[in-house]
């Protein structure tokens, strides 16, 4: 007798593999298709997130060039700070710079005297720096 041809309780062993072969395709296709599906909602979720995501992206962008505006930073400027445009009297050439630093150089050292004393009041006075030792010309 040969292994196609015998039977058990009245089927061919052949039928009975084939069967048995059928349900474990049926189950794993079952199976694919129960995963893919638990991954397409898995997908749609995180490409709702992403949308989410760039709809805030574009409400900040938006947020910032409101903020940023020229107008609103020189209102602010003006109106918290006190500041104005330089006027044309105040600008320096590049070669005077030197000169506005060693007369500035007091005045910084006298103010950080002041903001150290407001600080710790029981602090020695600091003792007085000498000004800033004169820049050489730049050689062109």
């Amino acid at each position: 007798m040969s292994l196609l041809s015998r039977r058990v309780r009245g089927f061919r062993l052949v039928d009975l593999m084939a069967l048995g072969f059928l349900v474990a395709l049926i189950l794993g296709v079952y199976l694919a298709k129960t995963i893919a599906g638990r991954e397409r909602s898995e997908i749609a979720r995180v490409e709702s997130q992403i949308g989410a995501e760039k709809a805030r992206i574009r409400l900040l962008q938006a947020e910032v060039s409101h903020l940023e505006q020229p107008a609103r930073i020189e209102h602010l400027s003006e109106t918290y700070l006190g500041l104005a445009p330089v006027s044309l009297k105040r600008e320096a050439s590049p070669d005077a710079l030197p000169e506005l630093a060693r007369q500035a150089a007091p005045a910084a050292h006298a103010a950080a005297a002041v903001a150290a004393a407001q600080i710790d009041p029981t602090a020695a006075p600091a003792a007085p720096t000498p000004a800033a030792p004169p820049v050489a010309e730049p050689v062109r």
